[in-house]
């Protein structure tokens, strides 16, 4: 290999964390669709992973084969020495780090990062970090200390700087801690919207430094066909809530909404659906989920096959949320041509156009008339035009160019 022929270098902490913990959440999925998109390119590639006691790096050999065992396509393999001796780890996470240790091309303690990556890659590569997981000085100072090193870091959104209310106060503060760090030492920040990229660079910009930025909405890619459950009554109109139970997800909108559908003849009253894990702050939401409000199903490990049987036959995908860097389930039901109703957000605005319906949350009146026109079997309204989203293969060969 000439010099100069740098490598790619993608970080996959989030996703060797993620394992054991139920569906993936967007980010996740973000970081696993680069992994997938950067394996069919050619060209010299690897891996970093946090892996106590420190990193593992793999060539493109082993990161073919953890996609193998995170799509489930292959098992993981049995807990090793080292992962046995970790017991605060789930079963399944010292199964995922025995199975990393086992198919890295190098291991290396923090303080060995650096010379790890000097002894494999070649100059002018570049680290992509699309989750945070792995943001520290060490392996900025690693990754920025060989020859031409660069570091590319996504940004998703600011939400937990611009909405505290919405994170545990320990999550802001590790979040602010990372976001400062992008600031200061990164290369390259690539953003999910313009949206985010303006959030972020005014407060970059207030700390003293911008990094350079490119903008590249985030692939869609095709949902795959699944039957619909067997709970499910097919003749009763339904409606999807979909993404993690937290406070900015707004919930408790929905829940309010279908308390005073209880109201109704059991003929009109619509079905809601929440499919996704709960999360954090948000206790008052799941006391009431807790007490099985009427006509409201929530489900909390939905596989992706399912959820998209549901989104498909769902009268809309209801999107009340108060914040988003992107909006990766709306745009999702969108590209299936299923309707939208959704707060209206700034992002979806830049994201969508005009192909959902947008209702400020405030306005709760607007939101039942809407779901009950939704829900009406004599004259359900017509499906959009489906959403033509960038696919994944875009969205990665648009940051790839500009890097």
């Amino acid at each position: 290999m000439a010099a100069g022929d740098g490598a790619r270098l993608l970080d996959l902490s989030r996703l060797a964390s993620r394992v054991g913990n139920g569906p993936l959440t967007g980010i996740d999925r973000v970081e696993l669709a680069w992994l997938q998109r950067l394996l069919a390119l050619p060209g010299p590639l690897f891996a970093l992973v946090r892996a106590a006691p420190g990193f593992v790096l793999l060539d493109r050999g082993g990161m073919a084969a953890l996609t193998a065992r995170l799509t489930g396509a292959a098992a993981w393999g049995q807990p090793d020495l080292v992962a046995r001796l970790h017991l605060r780890q789930s079963p399944a996470r010292r199964r995922a780090m025995s199975d990393l240790r086992r198919l890295a091309l190098g291991r290396a303690t923090v303080a060995g990062l650096g010379r790890l990556l000097r002894r494999h890659l070649p100059s002018g590569s570049v680290w992509i970090a699309t989750g945070h997981t792995n943001l520290s000085p060490e392996v900025f100072d690693a990754v920025q200390g060989l020859p031409d090193g660069r570091a590319a870091v996504m940004i998703h959104d600011t939400i937990p700087l611009d909405h505290p209310a919405f994170s545990r106060p320990a999550a802001r503060v590790l979040f602010a801690r990372r976001f400062a760090l992008t600031g200061a030492r990164a290369d390259v920040a690539i953003y999910n919207s313009a949206v985010t990229r303006a959030a972020a660079e005014m407060r970059f910009a207030a700390a003293g430094r911008v990094p350079p930025a490119v903008v590249a909405h985030l692939g869609v890619a095709p949902a795959p066909f699944g039957a619909l459950p067997g709970w499910l009554d097919p003749a009763r109109p339904c409606f999807l809530a979909l993404g993690t139970i937290e406070p900015r997800k707004n919930h408790a909108l929905l829940l309010d909404l279908w308390e005073g559908f209880a109201a109704l003849p059991p003929a009109r009253r619509p079905l809601l659906i929440i499919a996704g894990r709960r999360g954090w702050e948000n206790a008052a939401v799941f006391a009431r989920l807790d007490a099985r409000p009427p006509d409201v199903l929530e489900w909390n490990d939905l596989d992706d096959a399912t959820v998209s049987a549901l989104m498909r036959h769902a009268r809309a995908l209801l999107f009340p949320s108060l914040a988003e860097g992107f909006g990766l389930p709306a745009c999702e039901a969108a590209a299936l041509g299923v309707p939208v109703v959704a707060n209206d957000l700034p992002v979806l605005r830049e994201v969508l156009g005009n192909l959902p319906r947008l209702i400020p949350v405030r306005d709760r009146k607007a939101w039942q008339q809407t779901i009950l026109e939704h829900a009406d079997p004599q004259r359900p309204p017509a499906r959009p035009r489906p959403f033509a989203p960038s696919g994944w293969e875009d969205h990665v060969n648009h940051v790839l160019d500009r890097l």
